[in-house]
């Protein structure tokens, strides 16, 4: 990541902590678990993109 951009989220109670738990449970930040997410959902689009 070169840059980095700062934002504001809401999200719903229930989804903030389903995902500070997973991010708990993979030792990483709220914010890195975030965008560890992002990233693999990214990279799962792309690839099914390149596919026929």
């Amino acid at each position: 990541m070169d840059e980095e951009k700062r934002i504001t989220l809401r999200l719903p109670a229930d989804l903030h902590e389903w995902l500070t738990a997973q991010a708990k449970s993979a030792r990483r930040s709220l914010n890195s678990e975030i965008v560890y997410r992002l990233e693999v959902e990214r990279d799962a689009a792309a690839a099914d993109a390149e596919s026929p």
